[in-house]
């Protein structure tokens, strides 16, 4: 299932507005290395906060168990790559990045995932 849903259409939930073409005239690395470096926990908190403000709409699932404790929910966050399902989509979390995955999300997922990313201060754009 999950191989699937790798293929299906997907969006980003990021901390910018939208992806930084390769030929920007901006420091794009540069930027990147420094929120990796200075402000990953913080980004990281705020994926958090966006699965578990989404876990009070909608059933997640991760490793197997369906809405597993929110405790649990951040510290597999914070430690690993995990796949969270959430009805017919997937959100691909990893410790070390600044954005978030979201594959094949329904109208409702994608809308909850819009308005919590929002007031979040994360952007959301097509991948």
């Amino acid at each position: 299932m999950i191989d699937e849903l790798l293929q299906k259409p997907y969006w980003i939930v990021d901390i910018l507005p939208e992806r930084v073409e390769k030929d920007s005239k901006g420091q794009y690395f540069a930027v990147e290395k420094y929120f990796l470096e200075n402000q990953l926990a913080e980004i990281k908190q705020k994926h958090i906060s966006l699965v578990l403000k989404l876990n009070c709409y909608m059933d997640v699932e991760i490793e197997g168990e369906q809405n597993p404790p929110p405790a649990k929910i951040a510290e597999v966050m914070r430690s690993q790559f995990v796949y969270i399902l959430v009805g017919e989509g997937m959100i691909l979390s990893e410790p070390d990045d600044t954005h978030l995955t979201v594959f094949n999300p329904d109208e409702r997922l994608l809308g909850l995932v819009e308005k919590l990313a929002q007031a979040e201060g994360l952007f959301v754009w097509k991948g």
